[in-house]
């Protein structure tokens, strides 16, 4: 079985990164761009938050090991999907809460847990997390469909790198502790 991926946007990609990398099942994690109409955007240009773009995780799974439906799963419990544009006190529309769905079995797969979560009142609000098409590559794979661009190479791995720098320290530790607890099973033994 080959494996599959998810492009995923939910705030700072360095808080999305580090956890992703501690999942059983996953292959490897990129932090990059999509949902924008400037070709290879720079994280500047981003910052300025006139692209378009949203800060975003590049997830490589095994399906045989992690579902899709999974790794949505963890990702709903690592950042807040009611509040637009903005997690904590990182505020602009890079840091919006979308799902860039890569074929029609992952964009009916988000809609229906966007659905069961809203229906089922899990977050006390309604969430505000988009839903686009995205494609990787050169070759573009429909009308609206946004294309994924990895991030410069010094936000790779950024957590793992840098644990002792401010943000690192203040933001991304806590959400990752935060997240051994409650998935414990789902990391690497």
């Amino acid at each position: 079985m080959a494996n599959e991926v998810a492009i995923l946007g939910g705030g700072c990609f360095w808080c999305l990164e580090a956890c992703y990398n501690e999942v059983d099942g996953v292959i490897g994690v990129e932090s990059g761009y999509c949902g924008g109409e400037v070709p290879e955007p720079s994280y500047e240009q981003i910052c300025g938050g006139g692209t378009g773009h949203a800060e975003v995780v590049r997830v490589e799974f095994d399906p045989a090991r992690i579902g899709f439906d999974e790794v949505l799963e963890i990702f709903f419990s690592i950042h807040d999907p009611t509040t637009r544009d903005r997690q904590g006190n990182d505020v602009g529309t890079q840091y919006r809460s979308v799902i860039f769905a890569l074929d029609a079995g992952q964009e009916a797969a988000a809609r229906k847990m966007i659905d069961r979560l809203d229906s089922e009142g899990v977050f006390g609000r309604p969430l505000v997390t988009e839903l686009a098409l995205a494609h990787e590559g050169e070759a573009q794979s429909g009308a609206g469909s946004h294309r994924y661009y990895p991030a410069e190479p010094y936000h790779q791995r950024y957590f793992e790198r840098h644990p002792g720098e401010g943000y690192c320290r203040m933001v991304v530790a806590p959400k990752l502790s935060g997240f051994r607890k409650r998935h414990a099973k789902r990391l690497r033994g």
